[in-house]
């Protein structure tokens, strides 16, 4: 670990730092928690300091999840200072997402990661379609359906966040613009979403990583590096705010295609890492 030449570190920092930027806009501009960016550039610095590989991919996950607790809160706070938002959906869905955030953190130390890069590919890539190329008729309903539907809703939010490292911003934005939610709403209620998914997602990571504490790198909790999280979460939390007056001040279809381009871009890297 104290071998790693001082270059090759200076550049992770440094990715480390434009991470933690982007992080924090993509945060604010689209109420994602950006584990899609997280992720693999923690896996690089793990990497780089010979973290043991049948611990890598989880360890990274787990601090992607940590580092999104600030990013979610901050964004999700500067959404709802920017107008009035229909929170009671946040605690609508909360028991199904916790339900979600559980199984897909038992099942995520059992599957093959291929499997989760599959599925990640397929809902980012039928996100995207919908910005890019739907409109306003694209709906299954004209309101949020009942708690029954809902909760299924909530949990394949929380299975799909607590696998990923995500905050579930993608998939929470696409199902209540499909029932007619404005974007700017569904994008804050996302964000509140987030900060349920990222703090329960943390704690869960933490305790399922506590076995496999011998082989985790220094000052680290179960599958928690708390020296990731102290050199992103505070950049990626500044500038969320930041993303968050960018998306207020966009129109909404110019919203819709940086949205559905992002989602798209996110798509193709893990389908190119597939092969």
């Amino acid at each position: 670990m104290f071998g790693v030449p001082l270059g090759e570190l200076a550049a992770l920092a440094a990715a480390i730092v434009v991470g933690g930027i982007v992080t924090g806009l993509l945060a604010g501009l689209f109420g994602v928690g950006g584990g899609a960016v997280i992720v693999p550039v923690l896996y690089e610095i793990f990497r780089v300091l010979d973290v043991p590989e049948e611990i890598r991919m989880q360890l990274c996950v787990g601090t992607s999840l940590a580092i999104i607790v600030p990013t979610s809160l901050r964004s999700f706070l500067a959404h709802r200072a920017r107008g009035s938002l229909p929170v009671g959906i946040i605690r609508t869905w909360a028991p199904a997402v916790i339900a979600g955030i559980v199984a897909g953190a038992i099942i995520a130390a059992f599957a093959p990661g291929w499997v989760f890069k599959l599925a990640f590919v397929v809902v980012t890539s039928m996100v995207a379609m919908r910005m890019l190329f739907g409109n306003d008729n694209w709906r299954l309903g004209e309101r949020l359906p009942g708690i029954g539907l809902m909760s299924v809703y909530g949990f394949i939010i929380g299975f799909y966040s607590a696998v990923m490292g995500v905050g579930g911003g993608s998939v929470s934005t696409l199902v209540l613009m499909l029932y007619g939610t404005p974007i700017h709403a569904a994008v804050g209620i996302s964000a509140g979403i987030g900060v349920l998914i990222s703090m329960l997602g943390t704690v869960g990571f933490m305790i399922a990583g506590w076995p496999q504490q011998a082989l985790m790198p220094p000052l680290s909790i179960g599958y928690v590096s708390l020296i990731g999280v102290v050199l992103m979460a505070p950049i990626a939390a500044w500038i969320a705010p930041l993303g968050a007056r960018l998306a207020h001040a966009l129109p909404k279809r110019r919203l819709e295609i940086a949205f559905g381009l992002f989602l798209l871009a996110v798509a193709v890297r893990f389908l190119i890492s597939l092969t």
